[in-house]
């Protein structure tokens, strides 16, 4: 039975979060008396259900919360007595708050999992130590505070106290916060920099807002709406370089590392309303050094973009005049490692080789089919016989793997890079960028400044693929600069295995479209719009294990995937899990090949990691468990729950960087799918491809020209203008 009651209130502590995800948290508990740990009523129990962006901090058992709003109750059957469920959706008020009296506290600390190692006695102990004093002890950790507290507690004990209790110390704050309409993540970047003094940040100037993640738009509103801002001035400064800011955001998310004035003015114009503030706005950014305007193109550099592309550059010039390496000694290395090969390289490839060992800075670039890994394993073995210590990196863990498969040298992915320690400071060092097309300018920066400026680069990869998914294109403008040396690698017929994919992949990528449709490993199916899923689900069923969709929208999919799963795995286990009475659970099925869509790198997953459903048997805090298409196994906890998806069929931004036995793309036209969405596409087969869909849309998409690379980037200029004299060396190794 279930009824609607008026506005009510409860206060309570949290026993159970039986769901979390980046769209809802569902947390229980049960109700508290005012002021007290001890229970209010044991015949019902409060649950909220609400946007983890309405909260201040994210759910823990122990927590003590408030909530205010509509209620909802429903009798539940426990065993052999009836309770109340009291369930509030989406709350009008909900608060948590740190526990004030000494057995709140006590309790609190006892059985709140991030005071670990602390137990009820130890709690207690030092609440007779502190007592009044609990709160302004441990809300700053410094040597007095320790020293005192090394009376009751050890210092594992006193670590996890002050870590345990940083999560909870800007609690004030975040209610405040939560109570202005200031979504959670936005709170959490807030705190991180402005600390205590966050709330006089923002009451000082609420467009501050802006530069941590909150749009424009809504900060106009709560400015509006609230009392708090009642003499902010809409013409000020604050409100006008923070438009300005959002306009240039809008750009830079474009891919763009720098704007004119007639893309910015629209956007200006669209959020001020106003001409002649927006005219005030481009003045007001300039004072707040938001930009820099070149003054021989009157271009607008957002200043991030342009520090970011000013470092990259400076480091690649440094290493760029660093040339002429190609000695005696790297001749020897470069005779050992070919003399290994089971085959001779071509003119070309050898040249790339001594040009890797005779520059500190150097490009490997070309096509599918060109050679590259090959040309690469070979310098790579030079230089470890020259003493290199070889770092080898690629943007996904797939890619990474592969790469090391065919190189045959420890590989990891660039996040784990940035997380070890720097690089060279010691010894002789060589970074490989692999599938360096990938790499935006935020990246490129982080990469160079976590390696010593000695550390020798190799980039390898095709800059006629599609652009990264940030600002910037870091491989595309090297190659443009002619600043670093680049070996461009032209087609290798290979005398077996004929595919005729690079062929076919370089007259895409050329406009051409071939005569033959169909050629080789490339399979061409005519097809009506409406028939393109389920002809892909029929391809797919011919070889599960080797294939993969590649379609050009989340919707086109999500209805691929959606037929595959039918087909393939119609009877497999659902992927469900226990709420209470409940019954939840996701359209995921035992065996279902899974798409994970966001970074959790301390699991070894990130966003296109791949694997296979192979446990749906829920333990302890764990749902079942994947395994990765790299062998490795992850428990599938409330953490990923909500970025895990079906995998048969991908976009292809998930897929760039890796490649796959046999693809199957989905061909319609649409906004972003041209003739570099199409190669790129083409370029992720080994061996197999098939193509689905209308001849006629094929035309129009390969002899359209691309507009992928039409990005505004400063960084060629930025190499260019250091430029030495050119690149070259006659040293060369005689083969048999």
């Amino acid at each position: 039975m279930k009824t609607i009651r008026d506005i009510y209130e409860d206060q309570f502590r949290i026993t159970s979060i039986p769901f979390a995800s980046s769209d809802v948290v569902i947390f229980t508990g049960i109700p508290l008396q005012k002021n007290s740990y001890k229970t209010n009523s044991g015949k019902y129990y409060v649950t909220i259900k609400t946007n983890p962006e309405n909260i201040p901090v994210l759910p823990a058992i122990g927590q003590h919360w408030s909530v205010k709003g509509t209620r909802q109750v429903e009798d539940k059957n426990i065993g052999d007595y009836v309770m109340q469920q009291h369930t509030y959706e989406s709350p009008s008020h909900i608060e948590c708050s740190l526990p004030e009296t000494g057995e709140q506290l006590i309790q609190f600390i006892a059985n709140e999992k991030d005071f670990r190692g602390i137990g009820e006695s130890k709690a207690r102990a030092l609440w007779e130590l502190l007592g009044k004093e609990f709160h302004a002890t441990i809300s700053h950790d410094t040597p007095a505070s320790r020293e005192r507290l090394r009376g009751v507690l050890s210092e594992d004990s006193i670590n996890a106290l002050f870590e345990g209790y940083s999560k909870y110390k800007n609690l004030a704050y975040c209610n405040w916060l939560s109570a202005h309409k200031i979504p959670a993540s936005v709170q959490q970047r807030l705190l991180k920099h402005h600390s205590e003094q966050s709330i006089n940040a923002i009451k000082q100037n609420p467009y501050v807002l802006v530069g941590f993640g909150m749009s424009f738009q809504d900060v106009d509103n709560i400015v509006k709406e609230s009392q708090t801002w009642d003499n902010f001035a809409l013409n000020g400064d604050s409100r006008l370089s923070a438009a300005l800011e959002m306009s240039i955001r809008k750009e830079v998310d474009k891919g763009h590392t720098y704007s004119t004035h007639a893309t910015l003015q629209p956007h200006l114009t669209n959020l001020l309303k106003d001409k002649e503030l927006v005219a005030q706005a481009f003045k007001a950014g300039f004072n707040k050094a938001q930009y820099v305007l070149n003054p021989e193109t009157g271009t607008y550099h957002p200043t991030a973009q342009l520090l970011m592309e000013s470092v990259v550059a400076k480091r690649l010039n440094v290493l760029a005049i660093q040339k002429n390496l190609y000695d005696e000694q790297a001749n020897a290395a470069y005779c050992v490692a070919v003399s290994e090969l089971p085959y001779e390289l071509t003119q070309k490839q050898a040249e790339a080789v001594t040009t890797c060992l005779d520059n500190a800075v150097s490009c490997i670039t070309g096509g599918a089919g060109t050679g590259k890994t090959t040309v690469l394993r070979t310098a790579l073995r030079a230089y470890a016989k020259l003493g290199f210590e070889i770092h080898a990196i690629a943007l996904s863990g797939r890619a990474a793997m592969r790469l090391h498969e065919f190189i045959g040298f420890t590989t990891s992915t660039i996040a784990k890079l940035l997380r070890d320690e720097p690089v060279g400071s010691n010894g002789k060092h060589l970074l490989v960028i692999d599938e360096a097309s990938m790499v935006d300018l935020p990246t490129m920066y982080r990469l160079v400044t976590h390696i010593h400026p000695t550390v020798r680069i190799i980039f390898t990869g095709d800059p006629d693929q599609l652009p990264p998914i940030g600002c910037g294109k870091v491989l595309a403008d090297i190659v443009l600069s002619k600043v670093i040396a680049n070996t461009m690698l032209d087609i290798v017929k290979r005398q077996e295995g004929f595919t005729g994919i690079p062929e076919y992949s370089k007259l895409i990528n050329q406009g051409v479209v071939p005569e033959r449709m169909t050629t080789g490993a490339i399979y061409f199916h005519e097809t009506d719009k409406k028939d393109i899923a389920q002809v892909c689900c029929d391809l797919y069923q011919q070889s599960p294990e080797n294939s993969r969709v590649m379609a050009p929208t989340k919707a086109l999919v999500t209805e691929i995937n959606k037929l595959i799963q039918t087909a393939v795995n119609p009877n497999g286990a659902m992927f469900q899990f226990k709420m209470r009475e409940e019954q939840l659970f996701m359209n995921l099925r035992l065996n279902d090949t899974i798409l994970f869509t966001k970074n959790h790198y301390d699991k070894g997953i990130q966003n296109g990691s791949l694997g296979t459903l192979t446990s749906v048997e829920s333990s302890n805090e764990s749902y079942g468990e994947v395994t990765l298409d790299t062998g490795e196994k992850v428990e599938i906890t409330q953490s990923i729950l909500d970025c895990m998806t079906l995998g048969y069929a991908i976009t292809l931004h998930k897929a760039q960087g890796s490649q796959f036995p046999r693809i199957i793309i989905a061909l319609q036209k649409g906004k972003i799918v041209d003739r570099a969405w199409l190669y790129t596409a083409i370029t992720r087969a080994e061996s197999e491809i098939h193509i689905v869909g209308s001849t006629a849309d094929f035309k129009v998409i390969t002899e359209r020209p691309s507009n992928a690379h039409h990005r505004n980037s400063f960084l060629v200029n930025l190499l260019k203008r250091e430029r030495t004299c050119d690149f070259g060396s006659d040293y060369g190794c005689k083969r048999k």
